[in-house]
């Protein structure tokens, strides 16, 4: 029995399919494969993937297909979008999708709903034009989405696929109290982007606890929070591999993109007292550490929230390093405790 199955905190992946310096969307997305089947065996509970367009760093732009293929990959995961950005899309096409993957892989799919973009306001022009993704509100939109996962007798019009109980667990994705009052409201489980926005959790977990209405789905407030994390074997090599995604991000801020450096060239890269002033500020969005330092860190995100499923990202260069900070996760699972309240038992 892996040490994750013991443990009563579960934990999660979320894989953006990282496209690294020097690397292909093709090798990208086999990486995320092999990621998967390794969190299948160490015993993760889920695993996610997000929806992004022509984002260069990025190759997971059809979270369907990916889920579906991950799925087959594996055999224990819940496997599912980190999310699906409903705007993007008609309800019915995204209903057909998920009924669809859990009538291949029952009880294994969830279906996170986002709202943003997704990609630059150009880019998702060509995926749905404006006048389309905003001609109702997200509420509205999610509303006719679970119209069709959960239909009526009498409706005209059904996602087909999800008929016979083929329904996917459904999540909102958010980061704000708007968002999970929304999620309370709706009776749907929420996911918390604490790698987005690591200052507003207390308030918005509150929010979504306080709104909470029992829907048929879900009888009481569930609850995940995604969380940005690097481990090693120790905290020195945990801050090297960090270089990586410093960089990226404060490259970004000074408006240039690029994809994921090398630690070596992020070590190597003439930081100005200004950059430095940058990069600290950024430090909150990214957990790094080894094991005993990051079990401090995550315990406290457990204790702030509510929760007793962390989500977990990993921006780090090389694919090995990757593996190596998931398997170092899970070794310290069974030294997390859930909070002393709790959001949910995380049970689907």
């Amino acid at each position: 029995m892996s040490q994750l199955a013991q443990a009563e905190v579960r934990l999660s992946v979320l894989d953006t399919s990282p496209i690294v310096a020097g690397s292909t969307p093709r090798q990208a997305l086999h990486n995320t494969v092999d990621l998967a089947r390794l969190a299948d065996c160490l015993g993760y509970h889920r695993y996610w993937v997000p929806e992004h367009h022509s984002m260069r760093g990025v190759a997971s732009s059809a979270p369907a297909v990916l889920i579906g293929h991950i799925a087959n990959a594996t055999r224990h995961l819940r496997v599912g979008a980190g999310g699906v950005l409903l705007p993007n899309h008609a309800p019915i096409v995204v209903a057909e999708q998920f009924g669809t993957l859990v009538a291949f892989h029952p009880d294994r799919i969830d279906l996170g709903i986002g709202r943003a973009p997704g990609g630059a306001k150009h880019a998702v022009e060509h995926v749905r034009p404006e006048r389309d993704r905003t001609a109702k509100s997200i509420r509205e939109q999610l509303e006719e989405l679970l119209g069709y996962l959960h239909p009526r007798e009498d409706d005209q019009v059904k996602a087909i696929p999800v008929l016979g109980g083929n329904v996917p667990a459904l999540w909102l994705l958010g980061q704000t109290p708007t968002s999970a009052q929304l999620a309370g409201e709706l009776g749907l489980c929420y996911a918390y982007a604490h790698h987005l926005r690591p200052d507003g959790v207390a308030d918005t977990m509150r929010a979504y606890r306080e709104h909470f209405r029992p829907s048929a789905a879900v009888s009481h407030p569930t609850a995940l929070v995604s969380a940005s994390v690097i481990a090693a074997d120790d905290d020195e090599r945990a801050e090297w591999l960090a270089g990586s995604t410093r960089l990226k991000v404060l490259s970004r801020i000074r408006g240039t993109r690029i994809r994921l450096p090398s630690p070596e060239d992020a070590a190597a890269y003439p930081y100005t007292e200004d950059d430095r002033a940058e990069i600290a500020k950024q430090t909150g969005r990214v957990l790094v550490g080894g094991p005993e330092t990051l079990t401090e860190h995550l315990q406290k995100v457990l204790d702030d929230t509510g929760v007793d499923e962390l989500m977990v990202t990993t921006p780090v260069y090389e694919h090995a390093e990757r593996r190596r900070s998931y398997e170092l996760l899970a070794s310290i699972a069974t030294k997390l405790t859930p909070p002393s309240y709790k959001v949910s038992t995380a049970a689907r």
